[in-house]
């Protein structure tokens, strides 16, 4: 019997792989792809579709563009693994296999706050995004200039940022009558990189006239509001709200949580070695779902840059071990940071190969833009084709 080599997701991570197992696998290896949906998505794009929904297009990939016609492809929910009976199970169906490549990517961490979960978009895939495109319309349209929609966005990272910024240029190019709020419980937006480019995306941000609230976390939510900060001896402030959406970090996905491999007690993410071993030897993991190790106490970040990176490793690492042949280990390097703001983009710590792959430190305007453009299309010209990326372009 040929040798069954599973992969579950279809982000960066697992579409990535994909790709390198096809390549590295032996002709009797029996490859199968599963995700619950049948495209891959360009997740660092997905914010777009807040403001244009046609973008949705331009940024999922047909998986039968992706994968060779040799790959299985099953559409389908995975509820568990089970790792000794070797056997990913599906809401109505179960598939066998020999090695198994978690990349199912990750979950929205809500850190047990009140209400935040019953009453907060998320934006994690086109769902989300047509929902909240949906919802911030129909508020605009029912809101006036004198009393306005209300548009909290909680999390001033990557994501809530470059949602803040879609949704206030959907206010500008509709005239909508919509005030949008950015709050983030540590005291800068992107808590924890440079000053230098955190104060760039501040100006950014106020000149799209997002308020920023920084320095007092959502301690609970309901149906009308959200409130700031409190304790024993201060009440908390009260902030209403028409639409609330909560990009405030990523926990384990709800479908690994029951697999029997070691994971933090805390995120409930997987811990992984730097080859992507688990520690079940038939059983790797990369991209979100995983904390993969880079050298004590430090793991790889969460970010598409990453899964990029070691999707490519990841996937050789399978077909290294079916093969019996030595694992390799995975480093990850950090090419920078490029962020959308609206229509415009900051870019920080970029090796460019023009300057012998020097880092720059930040810069914005055209050719942040087109930067960001640029990595895009270049993913999806890798994963899917150079006419597909092409096309996407404008939407970027």
């Amino acid at each position: 019997m040929s040798t069954q080599v599973v992969v579950v997701g279809s982000g960066y991570a697992g579409a990535g792989a994909v790709k390198r197992l096809e390549a590295e696998l032996d002709p009797g290896t029996e490859l199968t792809w599963i995700s619950d949906t049948d495209y891959h998505l360009v997740l660092h794009e997905v914010h777009r579709c807040i403001r244009d929904p046609s973008v949705e297009s331009k940024i999922a990939i047909p998986v039968d563009d992706i994968k060779s016609p040799s790959t299985a492809f099953i559409k389908g929910h995975v509820t568990d693994v089970d790792v000794d009976e070797r056997v990913v199970e599906l809401e109505d169906d179960e598939v066998e296999y020999d090695y198994l490549l978690l990349a199912v990517g990750s979950g929205t961490a809500f850190f047990g706050i009140e209400g935040l979960r019953e009453h907060a978009h998320e934006l994690k895939g086109l769902d989300d995004a047509r929902a909240i495109h949906a919802e911030i319309r129909e508020a605009a349209e029912a809101a006036s200039r004198d009393d306005p929609a209300q548009v909290i966005v909680g999390g001033a990272g990557l994501s809530g940022i470059q949602t803040a910024g879609e949704i206030a240029e959907y206010r500008d190019e509709h005239r909508a009558p919509i005030d949008v709020t950015l709050v983030e419980g540590l005291d800068e937006v992107f808590p924890g990189n440079d000053p230098e480019l955190q104060g760039a995306l501040r100006k950014r941000l106020e000149a799209l006239d997002i308020d920023i609230l920084t320095g007092d976390f959502i301690s609970k939510a309901d149906e009308d509001a959200v409130y700031l900060g409190g304790g024993e001896d201060e009440a908390p402030e009260e902030l209403g709200y028409d639409v609330l959406l909560w990009t405030g970090g990523i926990t384990g996905h709800e479908e690994i949580h029951d697999v029997d491999v070691e994971k933090d007690e805390r995120s409930r993410r997987i811990f992984a070695d730097a080859d992507f071993q688990t520690s079940n030897d038939r059983v790797f993991a990369v991209g979100d779902t995983a904390l993969v190790e880079q050298g004590p106490d430090a793991v790889a970040p969460p970010t598409a840059q990453a899964a990029w990176q070691a999707a490519d490793v990841a996937g050789e690492n399978v077909a290294r071990a079916v093969a019996g042949e030595p694992l390799k280990t995975w480093r990850h390097d950090d090419k920078g940071t490029v962020v959308s703001v609206g229509d415009d983009a900051v870019a920080h710590a970029v090796k460019l190969p023009v300057l012998g792959g020097l880092p720059v430190n930040v810069f914005g305007g055209p050719a942040a833009r087109t930067l960001k453009k640029t990595i895009a299309a270049r993913w999806i010209s890798d994963i899917s084709s150079p006419r597909d990326a092409l096309e996407a372009w404008d939407s970027l």
